[in-house]
């Protein structure tokens, strides 16, 4: 599945997207957030805080909970403001 990076998540990742294999026991979101958090410090950085990072499955909306089987693309971005 391809992941998309952005604003400071991707700053903090070093990349803007990239594509991986998840093992299979990463079936949600909070999974796959947990498993990317053991791919270097870059990653645990990015994702040191939970539940701040916001997260699409081929660009819906998603919480922590959801199943990512199928997921063509997958986007992490910081919470947006108005203004």
């Amino acid at each position: 599945m391809k992941l998309v990076y952005f604003a400071w998540v991707r700053e903090r990742v070093g990349k803007p997207e990239e594509t991986v294999t998840p093992p299979p026991e990463v079936a949600t979101v909070a999974d796959l957030i947990g498993w990317l958090r053991t791919r270097g410090e870059e990653y645990a950085y990015a994702f040191e805080t939970e539940g701040v990072v916001r997260t699409a499955i081929d660009r819906v909306h998603a919480k922590p909970a959801s199943p990512i089987a199928g997921a063509q693309e997958i986007a992490f971005f910081p919470p947006m403001t108005g203004g």
